[in-house]
């Protein structure tokens, strides 16, 4: 493909030829991409090759191309609203530019407190928060609300509708862009937090920060985009209509304890941001996090008696929050069961009919067919069903890989685990970190010791040495028969395998549709065609395609399933906050005070 360039290099100056080894299953792909590129019309190689080209044009210098049409800057390239700052992680001098930061908080010990109207109330159980990979290490306390506080919040919360959503569109959404840049100000805080409270990775936790002030700028910019003017709607001369979008009144948001920055926040700013109110009952594993970004809230401006928190369990504080009568939507992520209970309260409850936005959880699959790279694969798949410890809603749970290639790619899988790091995460060469809580670490171990009874290991955590003195369970590898055998969603780091025949690609999507979940799908194929066509067929609000299924960043990959998995409208996309709001129309005569001005054109 090079021998034009070479040969006449080659007479000048010493050269080198690199040449890719391996067999021929794995060098003809290589080849063919090869091919591909140089092939290209753009490619210099390719035009070189041709009859006729342009010598000025083929020595063109790329940099000058790049200054008369300059592709945006990081910041900018979602062009409407900023993107979040992140680190190069792969670069050593930044990496240790964040230890260095991160040393100043990490070992800072925090406090929590219910904030209603603004003050820090003082409940009836103290919680002791101790760190999920150091459970001797006590990072922290809470005080759990009572009664009484969710009698004061609801009536803080009133206050707070009232007067925020007769504030200005443009108002709220510069508090929210505000937030943002204070999440980011407050980056070397709220990581250490994340990592200590939550056990997140330092990636994870980057991330996590990343994702909340994507939500914030996110928000504003659709706040603007559907409120400022009403829609202008047709009519008969004489006539004036319009269609008004109103915020509902006082929204409980429940957020879960794996995000516990981003969905705590991406709930809340979608709310506030449609002019609603909130009362904020965060997971009681993670409220030292809460409570550090209620306050941020505040500094950025949102009045106090529009958020209001409320620390304390879901059985306790959750459950009577869901029957108050004040209550004018229900926001909800987490399990599937937890969904069930509240939409059973919403339904039960006098009153006016309140929506429920849920997203729960999935019983996520991969489709791998024998056309996919194996390499990329097995990363992939590892990401997807360890990463954050397999404790995310679009985890991979099952992945069902084309029998001709399915012996090389457990092979694979099995060489990226034997050298997995599962330890504390405050250790940053960690890839993955402890489990939530007890709870937690105690199903997924009873899960354990019911699998190795009744499936094929491919992969046994115990070949990895785990930490003592904190709540770790190591990652494994099952090879079941079905994604039917699957009673219910294990949540945490365990992958299930399937093999099978290429004929059976139709089979598979119907047992995929079968278990009545709808979150992420993951393909491997490189085959267009069939990644279309199984898209198409398999009921998964996202579907990714030669990477992993995780990560779904704000405006660029709406968040959000169907079925068990989810309400709909997507959580970061450009329809969610439609969900927060109700719509009136508003219709004038204008022939009665006087006529139409418009007939007069």
């Amino acid at each position: 493909m090079g021998d034009a360039i070479y040969s006449q290099l080659a007479k000048k100056i010493p050269c080198r030829i690199y040449a890719p080894i391996g067999s021929f299953h794995e060098l003809l792909p290589y080849l063919i991409r090869r091919l591909l590129e140089n092939g290209a019309n753009n490619s210099f190689v390719h035009k070189i090759a041709g009859k006729d080209f342009d010598i000025d044009e083929i020595l063109k210098n790329s940099l000058d191309f790049g200054t008369q049409n300059p592709p945006p800057l990081p910041e900018n390239i979602y062009h409407k609203w900023k993107n979040s700052s992140g680190f190069d992680l792969g670069n050593l001098w930044e990496l240790d530019r964040i230890k260095n930061k991160l040393r100043d908080f990490a070992d800072g010990y925090w406090r929590a407190f219910s904030l209603i109207d603004g003050e820090e109330k003082i409940g009836i159980k103290p919680q002791i928060t101790n760190e999920p990979a150091n459970i001797n290490r006590n990072i922290g306390d809470s005080s759990t609300a009572n009664e009484n506080h969710i009698a004061e919040a609801v009536a803080a919360a009133e206050k707070g509708f009232r007067e925020w959503s007769v504030t200005p569109v443009e108002k709220r959404a510069a508090c929210l862009e505000k937030l943002a840049d204070l999440l980011e100000e407050n980056k070397f805080e709220l990581i250490p937090l994340c990592m200590r409270e939550a056990g997140k990775t330092l990636a994870d936790s980057i991330a996590e920060v990343r994702e909340a002030a994507d939500y914030c700028r996110y928000y504003a910019h659709q706040a603007r985009r559907i409120l400022v003017s009403p829609q202008i709607l047709p009519g008969p001369a004489g006539e004036h209509n319009e269609l008004r979008l109103m915020p509902r009144g006082i929204f409980l948001c429940i957020s879960p304890w794996n995000f516990p920055l981003a969905i705590f926040l991406g709930q809340i700013t979608a709310a506030i941001a449609a002019g609603n109110s909130v009362i904020a009952k965060p997971a009681e594993q993670t409220p030292l996090i809460s409570h550090f970004t209620v306050r941020l809230m505040q500094k950025a401006g949102i009045p106090e008696n529009v958020v209001q928190l409320l620390l304390g369990s879901g059985e306790e504080i959750g459950a009577a929050l869901v029957t108050n009568p004040k209550i004018s939507g229900v926001v909800f992520t987490g399990s599937t069961e937890t969904a069930r209970v509240i939409n059973s309260a919403l339904a039960a409850k006098n009153g006016p009919i309140v929506p429920l936005i849920a997203e729960t959880g999935g019983q996520n699959a991969m489709i791998i067919d024998s056309s996919a790279l194996l390499e990329q694969t097995a990363d992939d798949i590892v990401k997807s069903a360890f990463g954050s410890s397999g404790q995310r809603c679009s985890s991979l749970r099952v992945a069902y890989i084309q029998e001709e290639i399915a012996d090389e790619l457990m092979e694979l899988l099995r060489g990226i685990l034997a050298d997995f790091k599962v330890k504390n995460t405050m250790e940053f060469d960690a890839d993955c970190g402890p489990v939530i809580d007890v709870a937690a670490q105690k199903m997924l171990f009873s899960y354990v010791k019911e699998m190795r009874k009744k499936a094929k290991i491919i992969f046994d955590g115990e070949k990895i040495s785990t930490e003592k003195n904190g709540w770790f369970v190591a990652p494994y590898i099952f090879e079941i028969g079905s994604i039917c055998e699957l009673q219910r969603e294990i949540f945490g780091p365990i992958l299930h395998v399937v093999r099978f025949k290429s004929k059976d690609l139709d089979k598979i999507i119907d047992d995929i549709n079968s278990t009545d979940f709808g979150l992420t799908l993951g393909i491997q194929t490189r085959i267009e065609t069939r990644a279309e066509y199984i898209a198409s067929r398999v009921n998964a609000g996202n579907c990714y395609v030669n990477r992993t299924q995780i990560g779904a960043v704000v405006g660029v990959q709406p968040f959000g399933g169907e079925k068990l998995s989810g309400t709909g409208f997507k959580a970061g996309g450009p329809n969610y906050l439609l969900r927060f709001l109700t719509e009136r129309t508003y219709t004038a005569n204008t022939a009665a005070i006087g006529g139409d001005v418009n007939l007069l054109g």
